[in-house]
């Protein structure tokens, strides 16, 4: 399984392709914001042109999160039924919910800036305001600065259910956050997908070594295409360096189901990929972004 990736070799961070035998560079690319700025025939291009580097074993690089730069991650809700269920059920204005299932225009918000994401093996976090706070496992798309499905990764849109349910304008408060957004470190290139309507989804949430919740469904259960919903996304603002877009989730917890710090979570994306993280405190969460803040951007 071949997939794009950011890493860091030497103390160099460098975008390469990923596959059985290693790790080889992009050639001419310096950043994933970079490789997503123009249009997919020049990415594709790129990507195909590392097959004639040299391959460094994985074990010897650092995967990084996927995004770097001015690209955006966005994320999309109620987009299958059994999510758009889980909303009426958590909320206090139930109406809300079921009207935009059946709109044309989908709920859209943004979800994360590049700095802030964290990828597989980093902890998510829970608010402490929150009482109920659960993984949301969910295919993202990665969409180049002309709108078009450069490749596909997983996500984890982790959401306080509390808060976004006693009321609908705090979503922003119940979605983003530190910690609250992780992708798996490879994007699967679109044209190495068999099928992205038809892929299966698990989820798995382990507490002290036992198995605490799991589910699994499939992309074909979407109620929208991920045309639309990234067609509703460009329609009226640019993307210089590309988005990646989470196409929602049909897999929610009960109400009865929170997690807990030293929860692990894994989500895997059926012939895109597989993100697993601890779950750690929310000082961590803040710890580790204030890390990534990139150089110079303070002044």
């Amino acid at each position: 399984m071949t997939h794009v990736v950011r890493y860091e070799s030497e103390g160099v961070v460098l975008v390469g392709v990923l596959d059985g035998g290693g790790v080889r560079s992009v050639p001419g690319v310096g950043s994933m914001a970079g490789l997503l700025a123009g249009d997919l025939a020049t990415a594709r291009s790129a990507v195909e042109a590392a097959a004639g580097q040299p391959a460094v074993p994985v074990g010897d690089v650092r995967l990084l999160p996927p995004v770097d730069g001015l690209t955006e991650v966005w994320a999309s809700g109620v987009t299958y039924e059994r999510s758009m269920d889980a909303r009426v059920e958590e909320s206090q204005v139930q109406d809300v919910y079921s009207r935009v299932y059946a709109a044309d225009r989908p709920e859209l918000f943004f979800k994360s800036a590049a700095w802030r994401v964290v990828t597989d093996g980093e902890p998510i976090a829970v608010r402490p305001d929150s009482a109920v706070t659960v993984p949301e496992p969910e295919i993202a798309a990665v969409v180049t600065a002309t709108a078009e499905v450069f490749g596909y990764t997983v996500c984890d849109d982790v959401s306080s259910r509390d808060i976004e349910g006693e009321n609908p304008l705090y979503l922003p408060q119940a979605k983003v956050y530190a910690g609250s957004c992780a992708l798996a470190p490879g994007i699967r290139p679109a044209w190495e997908v068999p099928d992205p309507s038809a892929l299966a989804i698990e989820l798995r949430v382990t507490r002290d070594g036992a198995t605490v919740f799991e589910g699994s469904t499939t992309t074909a259960r979407m109620h929208r295409s991920v045309a639309d919903l990234v067609a509703h996304l460009v329609a009226a603002q640019d993307f210089p360096a590309g988005a990646v877009l989470s196409t929602g989730t049909g897999i929610v917890p009960g109400l009865d189901f929170t997690l807990l710090e030293g929860d692990e979570v894994q989500v895997t994306v059926e012939h895109v990929g597989t993100l697993t993280n601890p779950v750690g405190t929310l000082a961590a969460a803040r710890a580790a972004a204030a890390r990534r803040v990139p150089p110079g951007a303070v002044r």
